[in-house]
This record gives structure tokens, C-alpha cells and sequence, in this order.
């Protein structure tokens, strides 16, 4: 075992074996109230989901129209974080929160945390089936910069009518007139 300033680490045959991964639960937490805040703030009714909802963290809503849009929160706690791990994708969009802390090194600049608010199909259609790990790169999601502050598209998406059978929405241009409840 040998000590450096930042842990302890172990050499077996001469190779680096990895450090304990750093534990982001609270990280985690703060960013989905950080993305509830901001749907919160400009007027989009929200509330966490219960802790053992697997695949979404936020139900946003919209009560008039009896709509609802489930939003699973991803959240990287390094500034210039690269990717996040999905395996999931029980919801309407991923909002990806770059938490910007740092670095565990401390050379990274601490900054703002930025929220990218993407419709789930356009994270799901990069998902890699064969792999067990899950993490998807964001430099492959088209657009992914243009994304920042997209909380409209949660709105527009909550604006549309509900499809009768089961109460999620559907495209406007997937409901006739005569699907719609009155």
C-alpha cells in the first residue's frame, strides 16, 4: 500500500490498481434540486419522485392539461466532464448537470453548473446495447451545446395534448381532434 496526497494506493505486479471512486450521492441529489429549482422558477409545476422510481427523478406537469413529462437527472461533478453513464430510459428527457466542482487534483477551475435538457430519444438512439457500462460521450449528442437552458422544450412538450389511453403526451401531429378528452 503506498500513500499519496490524495489516498492510498495499491501496486500488485507493478500495475496501478484503481482508486476507490469518490462518492457523489449528495452531489447527485443537489443536482436533481437544482433542475427542480429551475423548473420551479419559471413556472413549470414539478416535484421529485420517490427514491425507488427507477428511470426518472422529476415529474414535471402541466395541470390544466393533465400532462406530465418524467426527466431523469445526470450529473458529473468535474468540470470538463466528458460523458455520464445511462442505462436507463423509463422518461420524456435527460437533463445532464454539469456540476463544474473541480477536480480531485484541485487544478480545474470550480464554476456554474450548466443543465443540458435533451428529449430521452435523442440519448437513447446512442446507446450502445453491448455495453455494460453504460456511459455515453456528449461530444456524440448533435446539438448537445445548443441544449443549455432548453426548459421551453419541457413546457412545449407539457403544452401538447394528452393521448387518452394511458395519459402520456403524444406529438401534436400524432392526436386528431376526436382523441382528445373534453
Amino acid at each position: 500500500m503506498h500513500r499519496t496526497a490524495y489516498g492510498a494506493v495499491n501496486f500488485t505486479f507493478g500495475a496501478l490498481r484503481s482508486m476507490p471512486r469518490q462518492n457523489t450521492k449528495l452531489e447527485s441529489e443537489g443536482a436533481e434540486f437544482l433542475v427542480l429549482g429551475q423548473l420551479l422558477t419559471i413556472g413549470i409545476p414539478s416535484y421529485k419522485a420517490y427514491t425507488n422510481m427507477a428511470g426518472y427523478d422529476i415529474v414535471a406537469t402541466n395541470p390544466e392539461r393533465n400532462t406530465s413529462a418524467r426527466i431523469q437527472v445526470k450529473s458529473r461533478w468535474r468540470t470538463g466532464a466528458e460523458g455520464f453513464i445511462i442505462k436507463r430510459f423509463d422518461c420524456d428527457f435527460v437533463v445532464v448537470v454539469l456540476l463544474n466542482r473541480g477536480s480531485k487534483d484541485g487544478k480545474a477551475k470550480v464554476l456554474p453548473p450548466e443543465f443540458y435538457v435533451l428529449p430521452v430519444a435523442a440519448v437513447e438512439s446512442l446507446h450502445d446495447p453491448s455495453s455494460n457500462w453504460g456511459k455515453l460521450s456528449l461530444s456524440k449528442i448533435d446539438g448537445f451545446r445548443e441544449q443549455r437552458d432548453n426548459w421551453e422544450s419541457i413546457r412545449e412538450f407539457l403544452n401538447q395534448a394528452p393521448d387518452v389511453d394511458n395519459n402520456r403526451t403524444l406529438p401534436r401531429e400524432s392526436v386528431g381532434a376526436s382523441d382528445v378528452k373534453r
